[in-house]
């Protein structure tokens, strides 16, 4: 499994990437987070905001071994923007996936 923590104003550029190289079925989450940043100070009325968490978007596929380091390329082509908050990609193993309309079972 890809799970990749993202920025939000990259996903339609990252999702279109993929769906580009024939990588079509994927899950999206909207989230909030916070990484080595710490959150970034914003000007609000006058005075400075302390934002703890920012919002992000985890985009995971499970997909054979052979297709992991292209997504990973994909990503981060189309992910970065070279500043903090870009994200971070984690493969996951996956032992079995279970079809719920069809009962097929792949492990």
């Amino acid at each position: 499994m890809v799970q990749a923590i993202i920025r939000p104003e990259k996903m339609y550029g990252i999702k279109k990437a993929l769906e580009e190289q024939g990588f079509i079925a994927m899950s999206i989450t909207e989230m909030t987070g916070r990484g080595e940043q710490k959150g970034i100070t914003l000007q609000y009325r006058g005075s400075q905001v302390q934002v703890d968490t920012l919002p992000k978007v985890k985009l995971e596929m499970v997909v054979k071994d052979e297709d992991v380091d292209p997504i990973i390329s994909i990503i981060r082509q189309a992910g970065r923007t070279g500043k903090f908050g870009d994200g971070k990609i984690f493969i996951l193993p996956v032992d079995m996936m279970c079809k719920v309309r069809t009962d097929e079972v792949w492990k």
